[in-house]
């Protein structure tokens, strides 16, 4: 099985413009997300699907590959599928370009759900959840699965909603997709949809148009992403202490 590993890297962030660019402590974000995705033991091919010819050649200055694509697409799974037209690959792994501190066991793990499953045609990854104060926060995406580990539902409401103590934990999507490579030109090809739109969450276009998502509770270790000049101040922060030890 060949996996396609991109990075989608779009300039225009509303909360952090130019975002893929911001330096980290003598490197850029999207070179931390390269080199961290790079270290994956199932990714045959890595490339970052971009909108901006600054970011392109930032990749190619440091051995990256990478592809322009068009700035009109909807979200970054559409990017990936663009990029991912001209590659040879069976299964194709869209890696958020805003995680510098990406495990890449969890590419791995992504993966190894179309792998070991023939059926599946599109996987992510999850993580238990205890602190009240996330399981709040709408910013932070839920999801609960069925008997068989497809998803059910993802929401930025609590999920399941604890109207009793039952010991059923709550999980938190972690935003990393695999898709089979047929599978993510479809995507790409559906209609918006109603709670889709309504949850702002680009996966739910997949269960409301009748498929399926495979979802596996990572071995990983999530780190904080980057959205807001706060996030970035604070990543930076982590890096020079990294540094120092």
């Amino acid at each position: 099985m060949r996996v396609l590993g991109v990075i989608p890297a779009r300039y225009a962030s509303t909360r952090l413009p130019g975002k893929p660019l911001a330096d980290i402590c003598g490197k850029t974000l999207v070179r931390r997300v390269y080199e961290r995705a790079s270290l994956s033991a199932m990714l045959h091919r890595l490339v970052v699907a971009t909108d901006d010819e600054r970011i392109l050649q930032e990749v190619r200055s440091f051995g990256g590959n990478c592809v322009l694509t068009s700035p009109d697409h909807p979200n970054g799974t559409c990017r990936a599928a663009e990029a991912a037209e001209k590659e040879d690959a069976d299964v194709v792994i869209n890696i958020q370009g805003d995680e510098p501190f990406l495990d890449p066991v969890m590419i791995d793990e992504t993966a190894s759900l179309l792998s070991e499953d023939g059926q599946a045609l599109s996987s992510t990854l999850c993580e238990p959840l205890a602190d009240p104060e996330s399981i709040r926060n709408p910013n932070v995406v839920k999801v609960v699965m069925d008997r068989f580990g497809s998803a059910l539902y993802f929401s930025r409401s609590v999920i399941p909603y604890p109207r009793v103590e039952t010991g059923i934990p709550v999980y938190r999507h972690i935003g990393i997709y695999g898709f089979r490579r047929e599978f993510l030109f479809t995507y790409a090809s559906l209609p918006p949809t109603p709670l889709s739109a309504a949850e702002s969450l680009e996966q739910l276009r997949i269960l409301e148009h009748g498929y399926s998502m495979k979802v596996a509770v990572t071995r990983g270790q999530s780190g904080p992403s980057v959205d807001t000049p706060e996030d970035l101040e604070n990543v930076r922060t982590i890096f020079r202490g990294m540094e120092k030890e």
